[in-house]
């Protein structure tokens, strides 16, 4: 049922041609991050390890705020028609 010796250098062949060699350790790191995820998700903890925010999220928050805030100003002001 599961590949044994010569299989697995086949479908590595196979793989390497399709991918490149280049792409196959991108592959890889993310077929171990999907995996890690499935196998947290089966045991049921929810810890969700949060990332700091990066210096762009930030910016890009603040900016979201006074956008908001510019068009609530926006819609309390009337607007006089001649």
């Amino acid at each position: 049922m599961f590949p044994k010796g010569m299989e697995w250098i086949i479908i590595l062949v196979i793989a390497l041609l399709i991918f490149g060699p280049k792409n196959l350790p991108k592959l890889g790191a993310s077929l171990g991050k999907t995996v890690k995820n499935i196998r947290e998700g089966m045991s049921g903890e929810d810890e969700a390890a949060e990332e700091p925010e990066s210096e762009e999220d930030k910016e890009i928050r603040e900016l979201e705020a006074k956008l908001a805030e510019a068009k609530a100003k926006k819609e309390e002001s009337p607007v006089e028609e001649d």
